[in-house]
């Protein structure tokens, strides 16, 4: 293999990979175990989450876990890390994914729960909780040890609407008497507060070899209605939505030594989303 290569390699790296149940979760823990790393998959719900690390762990010799873990509650995030060091002895790399992303289901949209207006500050602090105080707790868990490392790797995990608003248009149905829906407000707010937390990060750790960089992708497909697809892929220079394996190089690239010279930066994979 050529030293180019080999600058990706995750080979015997101990990366905490949290929200490892989700679409993308799921999708990550495989390729980053392919990659060489052993994988602590965290996520709320410890069954399932053992259960993506075996899946994952097939035919691979690198070693992958399931830990539970609230993002949102200290006391459960240092129980996990605390795991992972009787476990792995070390955390060379935090890829913080777990996030809630609100459901627009057929009540929420025929009670205008989803309108701005109408947006519930109970969901509101909920999302702030998972997606940015999480991200905070879990990133200030790991921060020790990688000062004792003296290395270490932090991905943030944003959203093109953390850069740009939604277009609400691609919500709106063709049948006139169908509810009309929203993207909730608290999802764009909480991932641009990502970017932010990734700025901080990368320059309070400066001169202490960790870095912190941001992965920011688009739409994934995820079998989406056909009218749902066609907006959206209307609105990419792409043409199209992307598929859910289209992510991982990026997240396998900022956690490797190929990254090395970046840090508070912000990586975009969104098809041309924000080209325009």
């Amino acid at each position: 293999m050529s030293s180019i290569f080999e600058q990706y390699s995750l080979r015997d790296h101990v990366i905490i990979l949290t929200g490892g149940c989700g679409l993308l979760g799921t999708q990550y823990a495989v390729d980053l175990v392919d990659a060489g790393a052993h994988v602590v998959v965290a996520d709320i719900d410890e069954a399932r989450a053992e259960s993506v690390a075996q899946a994952a762990m097939v035919g691979k010799e690198s070693r992958a876990v399931g830990i539970g873990v609230d993002v949102s509650d200290k006391a459960s995030v240092t129980a996990m890390v605390k795991r992972v060091m009787d476990l792995f002895g070390r955390v060379d790399g935090l890829v913080n994914n777990a996030a809630i992303n609100p459901k627009m289901d057929a009540d929420a949209m025929k009670d205008h729960v989803l309108t701005f207006e109408n947006y519930p500050v109970e969901m509101f602090n909920q999302s702030l909780a998972v997606n940015v105080t999480g991200m905070f707790l879990c990133a200030q868990a790991v921060a020790p040890i990688m000062l004792a490392q003296g290395r270490g790797s932090i991905v943030n995990v944003s959203s093109t609407y953390g850069l740009v608003g939604p277009d609400q248009r691609l919500y709106e149905r063709d049948d006139p008497s169908a509810p009309k829906t929203f993207k909730p407000v608290d999802y764009s707010v909480t991932k641009a507060a990502v970017l932010g937390l990734t700025h901080y990060l990368a320059a309070y750790f400066m001169g202490k070899n960790i870095r912190v960089n941001t992965l920011t992708p688009g739409g994934v497909f995820n079998a989406h209605d056909e009218e749902f697809v066609r907006r959206y892929s209307a609105r990419t220079t792409l043409g199209r939505m992307a598929n859910k394996t289209e992510y991982s190089a990026g997240l396998v690239y900022l956690l490797s030594d190929a990254s090395s010279y970046m840090t508070g930066a912000n990586l975009v994979v969104d098809g041309g989303w924000t080209a325009w």
